[in-house]
């Protein structure tokens, strides 16, 4: 297929790249910088200059694929609601493109607050709705679609997609711990985070491309949960830092913008996911990375 991708030189959009030139696809990626076209480019990539807010741009690339695979996002969390706008109005126009053609729409989702007190599962549906929530809203925008032609799949992302140069969420978290000269945790450091290796999400994704149908879930999750405290001693281990607790009350003060993540339960499983489209993560765990310098 001819695969138009947003975030096509991101963490997860380059290896989803990567995976998808390997399962012989053919890919248009979106690029806002030189820099990010010319490593396009050398993998073969056509380069489609352009960024989000350039929603002319993104029905063009719609337009011309057989299939979109939405993975760009502003991810600006000093304003959300810049980030959710955007994303909104993102899939909204891919959508509108790609309506009455029964092509595939691939796009990025998260499994935060999906469930409480448990692993959030594939057959949890998104609580957010409308243009003010999270995303904008946008994977129940999305599957709005799917009586109307469009083929749309989400693609839920565990908060930590990890590997060898990583700078998401376990990144900043390592950075507060350099900078106050302990690695911290919030409370007693129970709460769990679901983590997946950006390669086996990627595989993942080529495969929803492939195998899953229209309105499916799909969790890219590798370990359903590590404890807060373990990612914080593993942190310490690798920057020779103590490690201690900090107040739920003081997290964010001590944490930053990231410490309300880093205190949520945010636990997911991808038993339906691995069934549906015989995907088996494989790749190093979190907590090996961490050990293996990938946050020095």
């Amino acid at each position: 297929m001819n695969v138009f991708v947003t975030g096509a030189s991101g963490w997860i959009g380059s290896a989803v790249v990567d995976q998808l030139l390997e399962h012989g696809h053919q890919v248009t990626g979106l690029a806002r910088s030189d820099s990010s076209a010319a490593a396009l480019e050398a993998k073969g990539v056509t380069v489609q200059r352009g960024d989000l807010d350039d929603l002319g741009g993104i029905r063009s690339g719609a337009d011309q694929a057989e299939a979109v695979i939405h993975l760009a996002n502003k991810h600006d969390f000093s304003d959300p609601a810049v980030s959710n706008a955007a994303e909104r109005a993102a899939v909204q126009t891919i959508a509108d493109a790609l309506e009455g053609s029964g092509r595939r729409f691939l796009f990025a989702s998260g499994v935060a607050a999906l469930a409480q007190g448990r692993p959030a599962t594939e057959e949890d549906p998104s609580p957010f709705h409308g243009a003010d929530s999270p995303r904008g809203g946008a994977e129940n925008l999305a599957f709005e679609y799917v009586d109307r032609g469009v083929h749309a799949i989400s693609l839920r992302f565990a908060p930590t997609v990890h590997g060898m140069g990583d700078h998401g969420f376990i990144s900043v978290v390592a950075g507060v711990a350099r900078e106050k000269g302990f690695s911290a945790y919030p409370g007693d450091g129970t709460n769990r985070w679901a983590a997946v290796h950006r390669v086996a999400a990627a595989r993942m994704v080529a495969l929803g491309l492939e195998k899953a149908p229209a309105g499916a879930r799909l969790h890219a999750v590798a370990e359903e949960g590590i404890a807060t405290r373990d990612i914080a001693e593993a942190l310490g281990g690798a920057f020779d830092l103590p490690v201690r607790s900090v107040s739920p009350d003081d997290a964010a003060d001590h944490f930053g913008w990231i410490g309300s993540f880093f205190g949520m339960d945010l636990s997911a499983t991808s038993a339906a996911t691995r069934e549906l489209l015989g995907w088996t993560p494989h790749e190093p765990g979190l907590l090996d990375d961490i050990a293996a310098g990938a946050y020095r």
